[in-house]
């Protein structure tokens, strides 16, 4: 496996660049968003199924510049406004909802005012039937990247470094049996492990198939 791993998990919605796991399904986007200011396009669409870290990528743009953050369905012209003190802008969770006429204007004023447009989405932005032709044409001149939620061996590799590093003892067939349950997503990969540790204490008792199970059950 030729997954490379950065640290720890988040405890919180506060997000690191230390604390993100960079793999093959995410190094793109990663190294993309890591090389600000000199992005080879300024407006980028990264996509990828919900809990795939695209809000964290996000996040650290967030600590290199000013930026707007605003989801897809709530722009307006007040986000327009805002915009204009802001060096970047993040619309995140775009999808076929959203108003074609802001999401153009705000092209626009990226464009034209030499700024910086981050999008996230579930799905590639390219792959949306818009109605206006010009926004279409814009879109397909943007830079999109995809990520994928963790490969079996990832999760694999998490969860005994994490176990590790709490001084958890866990035996091979626990993880195998935490990976063929547990949501295929960084977010409930933390979640899991932070619950799990924290029971762990609370109970006083031995790390066992009965507490994973329970936990899992909680998260």
């Amino acid at each position: 496996m030729n997954d490379q791993l950065i640290l720890k998990f988040p405890s919180s919605k506060i997000y690191k660049k230390e604390d993100f796991y960079v793999s093959s399904s995410n190094q793109t986007a990663f190294d993309y968003i890591n090389s600000w200011p000199k992005w080879i396009k300024r407006i980028v669409n990264i996509f990828g199924p919900s809990g795939s870290g695209k809000s964290h990528l996000a996040s650290l743009l967030k600590n290199k510049t000013s930026c707007l953050e605003v989801d897809s369905l709530k722009l307006n012209n007040e986000t327009i406004s805002r915009f204009k003190t802001k060096e970047a802008l993040i619309i995140e969770n775009l999808n076929q909802n959203v108003s074609e006429k802001y999401l153009f204007n705000l092209w626009n004023a990226a464009t034209q005012d030499n700024k910086y447009l981050l999008i996230t989405s579930n799905k590639a932005i390219n792959t949306y039937k818009f109605k206006l032709k010009d926004l279409t044409s814009r879109i397909n001149s943007s830079l999109i990247i995809g990520i994928n939620l963790p490969s079996d061996d990832l999760i694999s590799v998490i969860l005994a470094k994490n176990f590790s590093d709490k001084q958890i003892k866990v035996e091979k067939k626990h993880i195998d049996y935490i990976i063929k349950r547990i949501d295929r997503s960084y977010e409930k990969i933390s979640q899991f492990i932070l619950t799990l540790d924290k029971y762990s204490l609370k109970k006083g008792s031995p790390f066992a198939l009965k507490m994973i199970k329970e936990v899992l059950k909680m998260v």
